[in-house]
């Protein structure tokens, strides 16, 4: 291992060599079922080849252009997004935690266009993850991700999604500017807010003149089943909406998305991006959305991810010193333990199959959209063969 890397990821012992669908190759040889699709970023598999495709006629074109320029590739994937959603308007980006750093921009100028500059404090919820960036991570609700940084940055509040009252006062507060929340939380161990809060949620917003911003940059883009995971319930629909990840299946690409009220205030000169909306990250991610937003492949997420979450559910009653509840919608499916998660990745690990950690001692599955029935199956056995030796090496304490 290379010395002149830093020292922030705790990596597996696999160096990976090439993907193929919902299989990733190892150097060594070994091959892995993999659920963890670059944490829910590969949403069409590795190397799908019509990404393959549209990013190599792309690059024979054009790779990086200026935005002072129009970049045709972005007209056409934000009338896609804009026809598919409550948005209006689109900023791309590069990432996640851009298409927050933006949400949260825009919130704070919608206010100071309104003559309400008091109004910057964005609601945030313990066991969010909203990204790494300074203001992301403090919109986030690990004070871990702030240790050593320095002081936090005002206008962040964190409460907990089960304290409504709490969340209603901070929301009527006149120094309040947005809210914003996962409707499944990735990070934060996979679960599932439910309609009737996040309608509520909604309608306290409105009511306020709060903007309420969802963070779909892991749940978004067909991983529940839905296009957006907002899109199960009616009545609920964001102002603003971050999105990332399998929007780019797999090539870096972000985008804010907010209607045309929200965003009266992001005018020239108030954000920017050197490399967000490039022509290659725009051909790639037009084919992806295609793909992801056909309601076939959604149809199929919805039955592959029912036969998933039904398959773990089983092993509550055959592992009950070892799972503790199974969370989540579609395919972002997360297991509680009661061992350690980690020490569980690494078994998961010997037995082929690549899973991602996630909060409340949670594991995650959190396989490519096309994954099959088949393939479903195979990791259910996967995680029970890991489940069953780990039983047979770690005795039970009377």
């Amino acid at each position: 291992m290379s010395d002149h890397l830093m020292t922030v990821y705790n990596r597996a012992p696999i160096e990976v060599e090439r993907g193929e669908g919902v299989r990733l190759h190892a150097r060594d040889g070994r091959v892995f079922l993999d659920c963890v699709a670059g944490i829910a970023t590969n949403g069409l598999g590795h190397c799908h080849p019509a990404l393959v495709a549209a990013l190599k006629a792309q690059a024979d074109k054009l790779w990086h252009v200026s935005n002072i320029f129009r970049i045709p590739g972005q007209e056409e994937l934000a009338d896609r997004l804009t026809g598919a959603t409550f948005a209006d308007v689109v900023f791309f980006g590069n990432s996640g935690s851009e298409a927050i750093e933006c949400a949260i921009k825009t919130a704070r100028r919608y206010h100071h266009v309104n003559g309400q500059s008091e109004r910057i404090d964005v609601i945030g919820f313990a066991g969010s993850f909203h990204g790494r960036t300074y203001a992301a991570v403090n919109a986030s609700g690990n004070a871990a991700y702030l240790d050593g940084f320095g002081p936090r940055l005002p206008g962040f509040v964190q409460l907990h999604v089960d304290d409504m009252a709490a969340i209603e006062k901070a929301i009527a507060s006149p120094t309040t500017a947005a809210l914003i929340v996962e409707p499944v939380q990735g990070e934060g161990g996979a679960r599932a807010l439910s309609g009737e809060w996040l309608a509520n949620v909604r309608k306290r917003c409105t009511e306020a003149g709060v903007l309420l911003i969802y963070d779909e940059v892991q749940s978004g883009m067909g991983r529940t089943g839905k296009l957006f995971a907002h899109q199960w319930f009616d009545g609920c629909e964001p102002d603003i909406m971050a999105v990332a990840k399998a929007l780019g299946g797999g090539f870096p690409v972000g985008a804010c998305l907010a209607s045309a009220e929200a965003a009266k205030g992001m005018v020239f000169g108030t954000h920017g991006s050197t490399f967000g909306g490039n022509p290659l990250a725009m051909a790639v991610a037009a084919k992806a959305f295609d793909l992801i937003a056909d309601e076939a492949l959604l149809a199929h997420v919805r039955a592959v991810g029912d036969r998933l979450s039904s398959g773990l559910r089983a092993m509550i009653e055959r592992y009950p010193d070892i799972v503790e509840e199974v969370r989540g919608k579609g395919l972002l499916v997360g297991v509680k333990l009661k061992p350690n998660n980690r020490e569980m990745m690494a078994a998961a690990r010997e037995q082929g199959l690549l899973v991602a950690g996630g909060g409340e001692n949670c594991i995650r599955l959190l396989p490519p959209l096309i994954i099959s029935e088949d393939e479903a199956d195979e990791a259910l056995a996967k995680l029970d063969a890991t489940f069953a030796a780990w039983n047979a090496r770690v005795p039970e304490v009377a």
